[in-house]
């Protein structure tokens, strides 16, 4: 199973960016960040310390729905 941080990145570099691409960039900036984690409570508790934007919890809910999906 790929890494969340793996699928993430497909979202990366938008030129409109949304808040699913404002999460990838931000990931990928953040040299802190579980890039090897497939757990939803670690990615979950990490982002709860450290979210870069309001919403970003509610995204990341979504994005795992995918993330699952489609492995």
């Amino acid at each position: 199973m790929r890494s969340f941080y793996h699928y993430l990145m497909t979202y990366r570099g938008k030129k409109q960016p949304d808040d699913p691409s404002r999460l990838a960039d931000w990931a990928f900036q953040d040299h802190h960040f579980p890039k090897h984690a497939t757990s939803y409570n670690e990615i979950s508790n990490y982002l709860e310390w450290n979210s870069p934007f309001p919403t970003a919890l509610t995204v990341f809910d979504e994005l795992w729905e995918s993330y699952i999906l489609d492995n």
